[in-house]
């Protein structure tokens, strides 16, 4: 892919097909049982991953300022991290790759900006979260649809002894509005996440079209602050098929309930992905 190296070696190996590296690495961490290795060269999610107002100015002004090969030739892409170091040419990008189109002078842009930053007093960063960040530029700007409403969740956890040995299981009950009416589902799991998970699938029937390929292939959860009542931030990374990934987060003093906005975040942005539309 780069030169003098492209001109002085022959690989039979053609252009389309490598373009295929990325799908193809996932597929076998799929088969593996393995989660994805970020940092890995072409192939990881940060390999074309940029932070820094400056840093994704030039990136968007010439990409070749920071990236030695177009991302799209292996199959991969390219992602503006939003942080504190955000300026309005790192939201501008975000904004563009969500598909959604602002003027540079839009108010709405400073806005976003300190609403962003805002949050982040409360612990909540989008770095490695870009889907969650989608999804919260969507609300503020009002060009989120509401595909459901929670308005009640319980999860227990129990532990008995069989045949010697410890089992640990996870129930969850989640009620939700749907256009109107109230749906109640329930599921049973490995951990509370799981549980939440099937119990979710359980209420969002009408949706399954859209989320029947979807699933959770990671989970990560880094403490903010110490002591017992620490803050929690957890980080999902989900899947569909065609080995799309994204990443949602969650922030609460309470890991249950941090693993379940990360949760809603991942649905919702799934079900906006695929074109699903709300019924009412």
């Amino acid at each position: 892919l780069k030169q003098p190296y492209a001109r002085a070696y022959q690989l039979k190996v053609a252009r389309a097909k490598l373009a295929q590296l990325t799908t193809m690495s996932r597929r076998l961490d799929d088969i593996l049982n393995r989660p994805p290795d970020r940092h890995a060269p072409y192939v990881g999610a940060s390999a074309f991953a940029h932070k820094g107002g400056i840093h994704a100015s030039g990136v968007a002004k010439d990409p070749k300022t920071y990236e030695h090969v177009p991302p799209r030739l292996v199959g991969n892409q390219r992602q503006i991290l939003v942080s504190d170091q955000a300026g309005r040419s790192t939201i501008m990008h975000r904004l563009r790759a969500a598909g959604i189109r602002l003027k540079p002078q839009d108010a709405r842009i400073p806005q976003l900006l300190r609403a962003m930053k805002a949050r982040q007093l409360d612990g909540v960063s989008y770095d490695g979260a870009e889907a969650s960040f989608e999804l919260f530029a969507r609300r503020q700007l009002g060009r989120c649809p509401e595909f459901f409403r929670v308005r009640h969740y319980r999860v227990s956890v129990a532990a008995q002894r069989k045949n010697g040995a410890w089992k640990n299981v996870s129930q969850a009950e989640v009620q939700l509005e749907i256009d109107g009416a109230l749906v109640t589902g329930t599921g049973e799991g490995d951990g509370p996440v799981h549980a939440l998970d099937r119990a979710m699938r359980q209420d969002l029937k009408r949706y399954h079209r859209y989320i029947k390929d979807w699933q959770l292939v990671d989970y990560k959860v880094r403490i903010l602050s110490r002591g017992t009542a620490a803050v929690t931030r957890v980080l999902l990374e989900s899947a569909n098929r065609k080995g799309q990934h994204w990443r949602t987060m969650g922030v609460s003093p309470n890991i249950v309930e941090a693993s379940f906005h990360a949760l809603m975040d991942s649905i919702t942005y799934k079900l906006l992905s695929a074109g699903a539309k709300p019924h009412a």
